[in-house]
């Protein structure tokens, strides 16, 4: 029940906020409604117009995290301090499973995904089961992360990603 309470309540938070502008006061408006319902939500939390956060009891957030246009955060998920996430990304850590030679019906794989302390998630980047980015490290645009990365302090790119560099 608290489940579907929490659905119904993101998405009132999303509608009602919508026509507001992103600015700093607003968006940090709507960062305090949504860590109402979530599991941990730090301070200056901040989250634009049109972002989706679905299992809210389900994600956690640190201190001064930004979540941009268009994206969508939803099942087991832990951002850390000071990280942000750039538009269109998507941060799920459910996936599917065929059955019957089908993904329509396989059950669902459920798993955690984790973005460190101070790390920046590009543009269009997908973030899915298992997925882990180290601390302050960069995920280039239109990437997907697909398991955990353990060298801190670098950029990771591609499909599936792998370390492009260390920015020591």
């Amino acid at each position: 029940m608290k489940h579907k309470i929490l659905l119904l309540y993101s998405w009132l938070v999303r509608i009602i906020l919508f026509w507001l502008p992103d600015m700093p006061l607003t968006m940090r408006f709507r960062g305090w409604l949504y860590g109402l319902g979530m599991k941990q939500c730090g301070a200056d939390f901040w989250v634009a117009h049109d972002a989706i956060l679905k299992d809210l009891e389900r994600i956690s957030v640190g201190n001064h995290v930004f979540i941009g246009n268009g994206a969508f955060v939803m099942g087991f998920v832990t951002i850390e301090d000071e990280v942000q996430i750039a538009m269109h990304s998507v941060v799920v850590s459910n996936n599917h499973s065929s059955e019957n030679g089908s993904y329509r019906y396989g059950k669902g794989e459920i798993g955690q995904v984790t973005i460190k302390r101070g790390s920046w998630v590009g543009a269009n980047c997908s973030l899915v089961k298992g997925a882990e980015l180290p601390e302050n490290c960069i995920l280039a645009a239109s990437s997907c992360l697909t398991k955990k990365m353990d060298i801190k302090n670098s950029v990771y790119g591609g499909i599936p990603a792998k370390l492009i560099k260390r920015l020591d």
